[in-house]
């Protein structure tokens, strides 16, 4: 008889398909979340990475603006036997010219110190023998020697030195002719302080004190542009001289001329037709004057003192007066008298010698001491800095050496980069940028400040617009819009995120100024008429019998106060040219300017204000209706159940809970201002300078990066300088964030109780 089923052995059974499939589920899950959260970890660590490293990358093209010269003695043998006197070389260094006391000019090759080429410069006097020279010295900026004569004269003698690839190899040739001998002193006494130019156009200058004043004796050389006859002629004056004289210096042109006296004072001449009238004395700090040298663009007077000390002078226009020589910058005093300033051919930069052996490295813009050392050669007198700017020769009594000079961003500095800068031609210091200009000596100005008061001036007007409108309309749409409108007005909102920013530049730039120029207080009138026809909206609405307002869908009142809004934009500009005329005289441009001294630019920081806030506020609003839709729907109800009204609750419950997240989405809106380029590029008349007017434009850190970039040489100044300012960029965005992360947190904190 079979047993029961329920009387049967128990025998062990196998595991459940389902429990065995569950465990295997398990273990691929847990492998998948593992490999997703390595995946998670390994994305985020080469986030972090990327951004560390652009950041090691813009820090490694900007940290060599502030390292200074290097200057260090050349491998080349030095060349000897020369006595002394001033020397000049070819872009290629490898000739050397020398004039010597003894009135003969050397031109000797550099490789070898062999004599290319031996000859007087000085015609012979009534007994045959050529006149001893009392100095030589170079002419700044230039390559023409002036030397003074015991007889009288003073000698301008030009150098030309011209380069040429014969069977592929360069040769270097020297000319020197078209040399003038001045007669400054029709007594024939010695000449011990002069100072001379070669123009151009084959004349010359020089200028030295004589017994009955200071001696100005031009040649000019007029060319038949026809026959090409040449035509040569000869004018001296006389200036009024108050004081005895221990240096000259004498611009190119021959329109001013500088003198040093020995009671320290600076003396100025305007050079023109005629005698000059007496010169312009100023006191240079009572240590006599020893050394005079004009920069390149010879505008800027260096002058060197017998204590050693050093300052640069330029005209500065006084209000209400002529130009004034002002002394605009003092340099750290050297072990000694200086005795020569060679300037750099290539930028506002010098070298300056003093009589203790010891050599200085200077630059004048940027206010910096670049490099301070000793003199090759025992008991120098005279430098030359090579026309590369890129070696400096020093000679002495039988010798001549030379030093490399490596210095390629001079013109930076803390101060010049972040600080006013007083700059030639300028009344005052000043906040400038102006990367080029058309003429050669033209000073690089590279003033960061206005360009980061641009970037902060474009972001303040465009989050005055867009933190109200997208806050307020966030919580709208979180708090009291309908549902059944809230389904359609995100979205489009959120589509306004996806207009490209050169689409909305372009509008602002050429639709939107133009119009804006000629209907601006009805924009005034804007900021009156909306607020009042919302709250008329409001008023209209709730007078509305609950009856009449039943049979409307939910959220009509929206629509109602659209219709509102929108008839108030329509009236406001209409009333525009009405409240022009009665208001700002016909025409608010003119008011303005009359009235408050500020100039209307039709691309101004308003335009750029109402483009760029179109464009942040889709990002604040965004985040903001996420942090107010995020605010426990509890804490809303249990407000509401204790008796507060839908506004009280709002006001009282929800805005400081989702307070934390509204200032994160300011803060996000924030770097998006900052961060923007074509909007201000093309919005704005993209004029670096520093003023907080709306009614002008300005120049933003990313829309100069955008403009300069692609004309900045690799490697140059301007090209590390615009990597600095991706560099204030990168840090202003990290600083901000950071901060908004830290009251981010305390206000979490702070509300997490609510």
């Amino acid at each position: 008889m079979a047993a029961a089923p329920d009387m049967l052995p128990d025998r062990p059974r196998a595991a459940p398909r389902a429990l065995r499939t569950a465990g295997q589920t398990s273990r691929a899950r847990l492998l998948v979340d593992r490999l997703g959260t390595w995946g998670v970890v390994a994305g985020g660590m080469a986030v972090i990475a990327s951004i560390l490293a652009i950041m090691v990358f813009i820090l490694f093209e900007t940290l060599p603006l502030l390292r200074g010269a290097r200057v260090q003695p050349s491998t080349a043998p030095r060349v000897a036997t020369l006595p002394a006197g001033a020397i000049v070389a070819d872009e290629y260094r490898s000739l050397v010219a020398h004039l010597g006391l003894d009135g003969r000019l050397r031109v000797v090759r550099l490789a070898d110190g062999a004599l290319e080429l031996e000859q007087p410069v000085v015609a012979t006097g009534p007994d045959g023998a050529p006149p001893r020279l009392t100095a030589v010295q170079v002419a700044p900026g230039s390559a023409a020697f002036v030397a003074g004569t015991a007889d009288g004269r003073v000698l301008v003698e030009p150098v030309r030195f011209s380069a040429a690839f014969v069977d592929g190899a360069r040769r270097t040739a020297v000319e020197i002719a078209g040399g003038a001998e001045l007669a400054v002193d029709p007594a024939g006494g010695p000449v011990p302080v002069f100072a001379g130019a070669a123009g151009a156009d084959g004349g010359s200058i020089a200028v030295a004190p004589v017994a009955d004043g200071l001696a100005i004796v031009r040649r000019s050389v007029q060319e038949n542009e026809f026959s090409g006859e040449r035509t040569e002629s000869t004018e001296r004056v006389l200036a009024p001289l108050p004081a005895p004289l221990t240096a000259l210096a004498v611009d190119a042109d021959g329109r001013n001329a500088y003198g040093g006296s020995v009671d320290g004072q600076l003396l100025w001449w305007r050079l023109g037709e005629g005698a000059p009238a007496a010169p312009q004395a100023v006191p240079a700090g009572g240590s006599p004057v020893t050394a005079l040298s004009l920069l390149t663009g010879h505008r800027s007077l260096v002058v060197g003192h017998r204590d050693g000390s050093l300052s640069v002078w330029f005209p500065v226009r006084r209000e209400g007066q002529d130009f004034v020589l002002t002394r605009i910058r003092d340099f750290p005093a050297q072990g000694g008298p200086i005795v020569a300033i060679t300037p750099s051919p290539r930028d506002k930069g010098f070298f300056a010698l003093d009589g203790a052996g010891g050599l200085g490295l200077y630059y004048s813009t940027s206010h910096r001491t670049l490099w301070t050392g000793r003199a090759p050669v025992a008991g120098a007198g005279s430098i030359h800095y090579a026309p590369k700017a890129d070696a400096l020769f020093v000679a002495g009594p039988g010798q001549v050496a030379e030093l490399l000079v490596d210095n390629p961003h001079p013109e930076v500095s803390l101060e010049a980069l972040f600080s006013k800068v007083w700059y030639e031609g300028y009344e005052a210091p000043r906040f400038t940028w102006q990367s080029s200009s058309g003429t050669d000596d033209f000073e690089p100005k590279l003033s960061l400040t206005p360009l980061l008061a641009g970037t902060l001036k474009g972001t303040l007007y465009s989050l005055i617009l867009a933190i109200p409108l997208a806050v307020f309309g966030a919580m709208y749409t979180s708090q009291f819009m309908h549902h059944s409108l809230k389904r359609f007005v995100k979205p489009a909102v959120e589509i306004m995120a996806a207009l490209p920013s050169v689409v909305l530049g372009f509008i602002a730039g050429l639709w939107l100024a133009p119009r804006l120029d000629r209907a601006f207080p009805g924009l005034l009138l804007l900021l009156v008429v909306l607020p009042l026809m919302a709250l008329l909206a409001g008023a209209a609405w709730r007078a509305l019998p609950a009856r009449v307002r039943g049979r409307f869908p939910a959220g009509s009142e929206a629509l109602a106060a659209i219709l509102f809004l929108a008839f108030g934009a329509w009236l406001s500009f209409q009333l525009g040219p009405l409240v022009e005329r009665l208001a700002f005289g016909g025409r608010f441009q003119s008011w303005l300017l009359e009235a408050t001294g500020l100039a209307y630019d039709q691309r101004n920081a308003v335009v750029v204000g109402l483009a760029m806030g179109f464009a942040v506020i889709p990002i604040i609003f965004s985040v903001a209706e996420e942090a107010f839709s995020n605010v426990p729907q509890s804490l809303v109800a249990g407000s509401l159940a204790l008796g507060a009204s839908r506004w009280q609750t709002v006001l009282k419950v929800v805005l400081p809970t989702a307070s934390a997240g509204i200032f994160s989405a300011v803060m996000i809106g924030f770097g998006r201002a900052v961060g923007e380029t074509m909007i201000v590029l093309m919005a704005t008349g993209n004029t670096p300078i520093m003023d907080w007017s709306p009614f002008n434009g300005f120049r933003t850190l990313s829309a100069n990066i955008a403009v300069e970039i692609p004309e900045a040489p690799q490697g140059g100044t301007l090209y590390r300088t615009l990597f600095l300012a991706g560099l204030l960029l990168f840090a202003l965005t990290f600083a901000v964030n950071t901060v908004a992360e830290i009251v981010r947190q305390n206000l979490r904190r702070r509300f997490a109780n609510l």
